[in-house]
């Protein structure tokens, strides 16, 4: 995985910060979210698997433009800027308990750790909206791993560029994990390393995809320990 995290020249290019996306990522909640929207619409079981399918193919994109699909492209219907606010508090109620409770992704808590341990700056970069998202990071103890915690409104490229900028360094320096399409989307933009938290739900979609990729995070621990050393780049 590191091995092919290389500079132009060659050598090990140690990166600035790691990048994580969170759903998918750090914590098994794309199952729930996906439950979360079909119980939304639970008036249109005719659209069900179309919204699924949605989600799905969006990772990581804001509920929020999830919604303004389907009004659009399934319902036919102009999507009103206070009822949208309302399904994203039903959508919240519908999955916050779940998502704080869920199993982290395997090797969360050891990889956090020794990235903190090496120094190693953390972020998150989530569709989840900005506040809901550090209160369901804060609520599982991991606050204190991350140096930046952001969500939507703000895009994964407006994130992932907005924390280079903070860094003072280049996006290339960057380091983001995502289980999406549109987060590979996002690191590609933005000329940032990506990492595919590889997922069976999701192998069709990155099925051309042949860069660094890992089941779950025990294996970034461990290959964050075996990478080479300072000292050799």
């Amino acid at each position: 995985m590191f091995d092919e995290l290389r500079s132009r020249e060659g050598g090990w290019r140690k990166p600035a910060a790691v990048v994580f996306d969170c759903d998918g990522v750090l914590i098994e909640s794309v199952d729930i979210k996906t439950e979360a929207f079909t119980e939304l619409f639970a008036d249109y079981p005719e659209h069900h698997e179309a919204i699924a399918n949605h989600h799905q193919e969006n990772l990581g994109i804001s509920r929020f433009e999830k919604f303004e699909w389907i009004y659009r492209e399934l319902l036919g219907k102009r999507l009103a800027e206070d009822e949208s606010r309302g399904l994203g508090q039903r959508f919240s109620d519908l999955v916050f308990e779940r998502v704080v409770r869920c199993p982290a992704v395997a090797g969360t808590e050891p990889a956090l750790r020794r990235l903190r341990a090496d120094g190693m700056p953390t972020f998150i970069a989530s569709g989840t909206p900005q506040e809901e998202l550090e209160v369901v990071i804060s609520a599982r103890g991991w606050h204190r791993f991350f140096q930046g915690i952001y969500g939507s409104p703000s895009s994964k490229p407006d994130i992932l560029e907005s924390i280079a900028e903070d860094l003072a360094i280049g996006p290339s320096r960057l380091i983001f994990v995502g289980d999406g399409w549109s987060d590979y989307e996002a690191a590609r933009k933005t000329g940032a390393s990506f990492i595919w938290r590889e997922t069976a739900a999701q192998a069709a979609r990155f099925a051309a995809y042949d860069g660094p990729r890992m089941a779950d995070l025990t294996e970034l621990g461990e290959r964050w320990a075996a990478r080479p050393s300072e000292a050799a780049s």
